[in-house]
This record gives structure tokens, C-alpha cells and sequence, in this order.
């Protein structure tokens, strides 16, 4: 343990710590949050050395954090900071555990907008689409509708990646839309890289459309495109459609919500989401899988009281 690191400012020890530990390790997309968290510390507390972490002085920042942030917002900023602050207790850098006990403040959460369609709301929405002979955002929107993809999923996907003949869609790959070199870059995680089934009219449409395509270079993208461009062709779709406006993320919820509505099990979906693990499922579709519970409860007393 070193006087230095014991008379560094908390935002210095984060940045070397982000340096350490996350860099290299991490996707970009998720790193850029640690180095938005560590702005965040030296804007907020730019004098606050290592040797003077306690709880109250956390729990100032937090609170200071709070001021023009929703509660979720100070949660994730409390978590990432508090990984870096444990090892430095861990190492001995700090005697005592400063964010144990951490109240977590906030304003409130703005009104939330729809994140998915009904059935009924879906087909009016497909409706709307202008599917012409060639790759558009209308049929970016659509496959996205039917299959689920994360939006870099979707952009990422290449002719190659369809197999028509077994009716799958490999997901192996996303596009880095965030870099404005763009290129292809690894899925969220391993259990991202997955084969989605097709339906057979989904598999009529793509094989037409490209068929004199690349092979190896995605459908979606000619140039660069951005998530907050299709949000807004979605919107305009959308109430031309007259259902609720959601963004292009809220196509994959009205997938997936769809399918649990239909039945299929919830580890069915998650692997068809391309999620680590059910819990994210889970949580992510909790009203839905408390709302089909209690109509499986119903059922199953009207079944026991027939005996």
C-alpha cells in the first residue's frame, strides 16, 4: 500500500482502475459508461482523496449524483463505483468499506412510454410497411418484428447468415453503428450467438430480397446508420398506424412479449432473445408471466373443482 495510491483523488484511482480491470475486457459500448462514471466523480467531487472515503463523503457524491438523476440512474452509478472502491478496500488501499449501507436517492422516474405492441397493434403497424424490391427500414423493422434481434443484431446480418432450406437465421455478429468506421464487432455475450427460427413466409420474403446481394456484407447497411433514425421512421409508422409509438428495442419486447402470450415457455424465449441466462427473461417480462400465472391458477382450480 502506497502513500501515493492512499493520496490519490477518488477519480484517479477509478480511471487507473477502469484502465486495469475493464479495459480490454469489456465491449466498448459498456467501458464508455465506466469513463461517463468517471467524469461524473471528478465533476462532482474533484478534492476527494482515497484517505478520506467514508461513508458520509460516498455517501455526499451519491447524493450529489442524485440531484438531476433518476434512482435506477444513481443505482448503476453507485454499482460501478462502489466495484472499483471494494478493491481498493480489498487491497488495503482503504480501511473500511465506505459504500456499505448506501441509501440511494433520486428524482422520479419519467412516465414510462410503451415498450411493446399488442397482436392486433403489430399487424397494423407491418401493414404500414412499404416492402419494395430492395433492403429499406422497412424490412429492417420487419425482421426485427419477427425474429427478436438486438438492433446491432439486425444490422450486422448478412445473406450468408440465412439458411432457407432449414428456415434459420444465424446470429454470429453485430455492426458497431455507434463508431462512425462502423464494422462488424462480437455479440453481446455467448449466449447472443444463436440460430432463430424463421417462419416460412418471413423466409419467401428475404430469399427474394436478397438474392443478388454480397454474401458476406450487411443487408442493412450502406452507410451509416443510427438507432435514433429508425426510432423516428418507427414513429411516424406507428401513428400513421394508429397504435402506440415504441422504439425500434420495443420491437424485440413485442416479440418476445407475443410469444409468451401464445405459451411458449419462458426458456424457449430467452434462447430465442439470445440472453444469458432465464433470470434476464424473468425480469425483463415480469408482468407478463405474473398476469399468465394467474391464468394458469384459474385454470388449474376450475380443472380441481370439476373432480
Amino acid at each position: 500500500m502506497s502513500r501515493r495510491t492512499k493520496s490519490q483523488y477518488l477519480h484517479e484511482y477509478f480511471k487507473s482502475w477502469v484502465k486495469l480491470y475493464k479495459v480490454g475486457a469489456i465491449r466498448d459500448v459498456t467501458l464508455q459508461k465506466y469513463w461517463v462514471t468517471y467524469r461524473k466523480i471528478k465533476g462532482l467531487a474533484p478534492t476527494l482523496m482515497m484517505k478520506d472515503l467514508n461513508r458520509q463523503t460516498y455517501q455526499k457524491l451519491l447524493n450529489d449524483y442524485a440531484v438531476n438523476h433518476e434512482r435506477q440512474t444513481v443505482m448503476d452509478f453507485h454499482h460501478q463505483v462502489k466495484a472499483a472502491i471494494l478493491d481498493a478496500y480489498d487491497d488495503g488501499i482503504i480501511k473500511h468499506d465506505p459504500t456499505r449501507r448506501a441509501i440511494i436517492k433520486g428524482k422520479d422516474p419519467k412516465k414510462k412510454k410503451t415498450k411493446f405492441l399488442s397482436e392486433f397493434e403489430l399487424k397494423l403497424l407491418i401493414k404500414e410497411l412499404e416492402l419494395g424490391d430492395k433492403p429499406s427500414i422497412d424490412w429492417l423493422v420487419l425482421l426485427i418484428a419477427k425474429t427478436g434481434l438486438r438492433f446491432a443484431e439486425a444490422l450486422g446480418v448478412t445473406p450468408d447468415d440465412f439458411d432457407f432450406e432449414e428456415q434459420t437465421l444465424s446470429v454470429t455478429k453485430t455492426w458497431n453503428y455507434k463508431d462512425k468506421n462502423g464494422g462488424f464487432q462480437p455479440t453481446k455475450n455467448k449466449s447472443s450467438v444463436r440460430k432463430i427460427q424463421l417462419d416460412w413466409k418471413l423466409c419467401m420474403q428475404f430469399s427474394g430480397l436478397i438474392r443478388n446481394l454480397p454474401a458476406n456484407k450487411p443487408i442493412f447497411v450502406t452507410k451509416r446508420i443510427y438507432n435514433s433514425t429508425v426510432n423516428f421512421f418507427l414513429e411516424k409508422k406507428c401513428k400513421h398506424a394508429g397504435v402506440p409509438v415504441i422504439s425500434v428495442h420495443g420491437l424485440r419486447h413485442t416479440h418476445a412479449s407475443l410469444l409468451l402470450y401464445a405459451g411458449v415457455s419462458t426458456a424457449s424465449v430467452a434462447k430465442r432473445l439470445g440472453h444469458a441466462d432465464m433470470t434476464t427473461t424473468q425480469s425483463t417480462y415480469i408482468h407478463i408471466i405474473e398476469e399468465l400465472e394467474n391464468q394458469d391458477n384459474d385454470k388449474i382450480m376450475r380443472h380441481l373443482a370439476a373432480l
